[in-house]
C-alpha cells in the first residue's frame, strides 16, 4: 500500500492511498458490505453509480457463510462479488461485542457460538489473518478486544493488554507468512482500544505505533458513549497516531460524525447507517434527515434533495419513493441505498475540496447552518 499525507487544514487531511485495485483520497467513507454484497446493490451499483473505491465486508459473517475457501476458490473477494476495487474486511472483534451473548473471550482469542447453527468456532489473532488472506481482501483488520461502554477500569486495561498482546502475534505471524511469500499485496491495520480512558488509549496508541502496521484503527467508539465523550477521546487520541499512516474510525457515524471526526484528523470511515436508514424510509439530506413515508410527500413531485446529484434524485420523485416505500416494493431499497450512499461519498469529496482549499472552517459552518444549527 502507498500512502501519501497531500495536505492539512489544521488537523484535517487530505491522504492517497492505493492499493492493489484502487487509489483514492481521503477523507474516504467505505459502503459496509457485511457478507460481501452492500444490501440491495451489486458491483455495477458499487462502481457505475456511486463510484466508491473501496468497501467493507465482514470476516466473522463470510467465514460462518459461505466460508473462507469458497470464497478462496471464486477468486477471492474480487472475483467472488466483480468488485474489482479495494476491499477492507474487519476481523470479527465487533461481532464479539454485538453478539456478545454468544461470545466469549480468552487471553487466547474470542469463542464463538455461530447465530446460524449453533456451531462453536474460536478466533484467535492468527486463523483471522488466515481467513482474511484467503478473501485476498486489500486491508485486513487484526483481532482486537472491544468491550462495551460504560464499563469498569479493569475490564478497560484487560481490553488493552489483549489487544496489543493480539497485535503483537499479528504482526509476527504477518511477517512470517510474507517472508514465505503469500499476501504480499494485503496490507493490516492495529486497532486502538481502551474505551474513553484517556490513559489507556494512550497506551494502546503508543504500544500500536511502535509496530509495523500499514495503518491504524480507533475502535470501541459509538457503542454507548455520548457523542461529544466521542469527539474528546477522539481529539485526545489523534496526536499519539502516525500521522505518516491512515487513520481509521470504526463503524462511525451520522454525517456530523463524519465532519466532526475529520476535523480531529481522522481519514476513514464506515458505517451501516447509510443502508439502514435507506431501508426505513429515511433519507440523508443536505439540509437534514427526514423521512419519506409522512403523507406530505404522497402529491410531492420534488427529488428527495434538489441539490443531489445521485441516480435516484435524478430520475425518481418523491412521490414515487413513497409510493415504493408503502407498497413495500424492493426497487425502494436499491433507490433509497443509493440517494444516502451517496450522500456519504459527495460529503467526503466536498471535505476534500474543503481542505485542500484551507476552508474547512467555513465548510463546516456551512454544513451546521444547511442543518439549521
Amino acid at each position: 500500500m502507498e500512502f501519501k499525507l497531500k495536505h492539512k487544514d489544521g488537523m484535517a487531511r487530505v491522504c492517497q492511498i492505493s492499493t492493489a485495485h484502487s487509489g483514492f483520497l481521503t477523507p474516504v467513507f467505505m459502503p459496509v458490505g457485511t457478507l460481501a454484497c452492500v444490501k440491495s446493490l451489486d458491483a455495477n451499483d458499487i462502481k457505475d453509480k456511486l463510484d466508491a473505491k473501496i468497501i467493507l465486508a465482514n470476516t466473522y459473517h463470510m467465514y460462518l457463510r459461505p466460508g473462507s475457501k469458497i470464497i478462496k476458490n471464486c477468486g477471492g473477494l474480487h472475483g467472488f462479488t466483480n468488485f474489482d476495487r479495494s476491499f477492507l474486511t474487519d476481523s470479527g472483534g465487533f461481532q464479539a461485542f454485538s453478539l456478545s451473548k454468544n461470545s466469549k473471550h480468552y487471553d487466547k482469542g474470542i469463542q464463538f457460538k455461530s447465530h446460524i447453527d449453533g456451531s462453536y468456532h474460536l478466533f484467535t489473532p492468527q486463523n483471522v489473518l488466515d481467513m482474511q488472506y484467503d478473501f485476498n481482501s486489500d486491508i485486513a483488520m487484526v483481532l482486537d478486544d472491544l468491550t462495551a461502554l460504560p464499563t469498569t477500569k479493569q475490564r478497560i486495561k484487560i481490553s488493552v493488554d489483549r489487544t496489543i498482546s493480539w497485535a503483537k502475534e499479528a504482526v509476527t505471524y504477518h511477517k512470517l507468512m510474507q517472508d514465505q511469500g503469500r499476501t504480499l499485496k494485503q496490507n493490516i491495520f492495529g486497532i486502538i482500544q481502551g474505551g474513553t480512558d484517556y490513559e489507556e488509549r494512550k497506551r494502546c496508541a503508543l504500544a500500536l505505533n511502535e509496530m509495523p502496521f500499514d495503518g491504524l484503527a480507533i475502535g470501541g467508539l459509538s457503542v454507548g458513549e455520548e457523542n461529544a465523550l466521542m469527539y474528546e477521546t477522539v481529539q485526545n487520541l489523534t496526536p499519539f497516531m502516525d500521522e505518516n499512516r491512515p487513520r481509521y474510525l470504526m463503524g462511525v457515524g451520522t454525517p456530523e460524525d463524519l465532519v466532526e471526526n475529520v476535523e480531529r484528523g481522522i481519514d476513514m470511515f464506515d458505517c451501516v447507517m447509510p443502508t439502514r436508514n435507506a431501508r426505513n424510509g429515511s433519507f440523508f439530506t443536505s439540509f437534514g434527515k427526514f423521512n419519506i413515508k409522512k403523507t406530505e410527500f404522497i402529491n410531492d413531485h420534488e427529488p428527495i434533495d434538489k441539490t443531489c446529484t445521485c441516480y435516484t434524485c435524478s430520475n425518481f420523485s418523491r412521490a414515487y419513493l413513497n409510493h415504493l416505500f408503502k407498497a413495500k416494493e424492493l426497487t425502494f431499497f436499491r433507490l433509497a441505498s443509493l440517494h444516502n450512499l451517496h450522500y456519504y461519498l459527495d460529503l467526503t469529496k466536498q471535505m476534500q475540496k474543503a481542505i485542500l482549499s484551507n476552508s474547512f472552517s467555513q465548510f463546516k459552518k456551512e454544513f451546521y447552518t444547511k442543518r439549521g444549527k
